[in-house]
C-alpha cells in the first residue's frame, strides 16, 4: 500500500529550523502498529497520522513518538494545522483538528504557499499533578549542581496540559548548556513511567525573548526535542502562579533548540482574570519541507 506523506520544520519561519515533523495523510489500512512503526522509521519527535473527515476543515490526528502513542502535542498541531491550511482556501482559515485529549481548534495564516502560521487554544488546562522530585535528585539526573537549580519565585513541579513533564527551573544559560541526561539518576523524571523534563531560565540567547528551555524525554525515544508545544502549554499553569502575572492578557517568547543547532520560538499567550488562569494558547510558524509518498 502507498501512502503520501510531508514533513514540516516547526516553530521556524525557515527551513532545517525548528522542530521536524512527518505528517502522514489518510493512512487507510494502517492499524496502530502499523502507525507506531512508520513513527519509529520517521525517527522524529512526533509522527502525525491524518484521517480527513466529511466535515471541512476538520482532520481526525493520531500523534507518536518513535516509542508511544501520545494524546496532544504541540508542534504536531501547529505542523498539521499549517499543512491543512496550505492545502486548502481561502487564505484564513479555521481547522478543527480531534486528537485524543478533544478537539482543538486552530486558526491558520497561510503565508505562502510553503509557509503559515497556526495558533491553538490550549483544549485542557494546565494543573500541577504532583510535587517534583528533589532538587539533588534533578540535579543528578540532569548532570547539574542542585545549587543551580530555582530562582526569582520559579521552583521544581509536575504540570500536564495533556502531557506531564517535570519542570526544572535552572539560574542561567551556562548551567542550561551543561545539562546532561544520566541515565543512572533518570527514575527522578521517569518516577511513573516515560515521561519528560522542560529545563528552563530567564536568561535568552536572542533578545526579546521571555525564557530559554530545553527538553529531554529519552523514555519516549526523545533524547532531546527542538520544540515542544505540550510543554510550553503546561508551563502557562506555572507562569500564572510564579510570575505575579497581573489580569489581563500577556505574551512570552519561548525560544528552544539553540543547543542541538536547531532554533526554534513558540508564542504562548495567557490570559488572567481574578488571579487565576483563564485561558492560554500556542502560536508559531511553519514551513513545508518535503513531500514524498511511503509504501508498504
Amino acid at each position: 500500500m502507498r501512502w503520501r506523506f510531508a514533513t514540516l520544520d516547526v516553530f521556524t519561519a525557515k527551513r532545517f529550523a525548528g522542530n521536524p515533523l512527518a505528517v502522514v495523510l489518510d493512512p487507510e489500512g494502517l492499524d496502530t502498529a502499523g502507525m507506531q512503526m512508520i513513527a519509529r522509521e520517521f525517527n522524529l519527535s512526533e509522527t502525525v497520522f491524518v484521517m480527513r473527515t466529511q466535515a471541512a476543515r476538520r482532520g481526525r490526528v493520531r500523534i507518536f513518538t518513535p516509542k508511544a502513542e501520545i494524546p496532544f502535542a504541540g508542534h504536531p498541531t501547529i505542523g498539521t494545522a499549517v499543512l491543512l491550511g496550505a492545502l486548502g482556501s481561502p487564505k484564513h482559515r479555521d481547522v478543527v483538528l480531534e486528537e485524543a485529549i478533544g478537539d482543538v481548534r486552530c486558526s491558520v495564516e497561510p503565508l505562502d504557499g510553503e509557509r503559515g502560521r497556526a495558533r491553538f487554544d490550549l483544549p485542557q488546562l494546565p494543573n500541577e499533578t504532583r510535587p517534583a522530585a528533589d532538587a539533588a535528585a534533578l540535579a543528578a539526573a540532569l548532570g547539574i549542581d542542585a545549587s543551580e537549580i530555582g530562582f526569582d519565585n520559579f521552583v521544581p513541579g509536575c504540570w500536564s496540559a495533556g502531557n506531564e513533564l517535570t519542570f526544572v527551573p535552572v539560574r542561567s544559560l551556562g548551567a542550561i548548556a551543561k545539562c546532561r541526561i544520566d541515565p543512572e539518576h533518570w527514575d527522578a523524571i521517569d518516577r511513573d513511567g516515560p515521561a519528560g523534563v522542560y529545563v528552563f531560565c530567564r536568561e535568552t540567547v536572542e533578545p526579546g525573548r521571555s525564557f530559554h528551555a530545553r527538553m529531554f524525554a529519552p523514555g519516549l525515544g526523545v533524547p532531546e526535542d527542538p520544540a515542544t508545544g505540550s510543554a510550553a502549554a503546561a508551563f502557562a499553569g506555572l507562569l500564572a502562579t510564579s510570575e505575579e502575572a497581573g489580569d489581563g492578557e500577556h505574551r512570552f517568547l519561548l525560544e528552544q533548540g539553540y543547543e542541538m543547532g536547531r532554533p526554534s520560538l513558540i508564542e504562548l499567550s495567557l490570559s488572567m482574570e481574578a488571579g487565576k488562569l483563564r485561558s492560554a494558547a500556542i502560536g508559531g510558524e511553519a514551513v513545508l519541507v518535503s513531500e514524498g509518498t511511503l509504501e508498504a
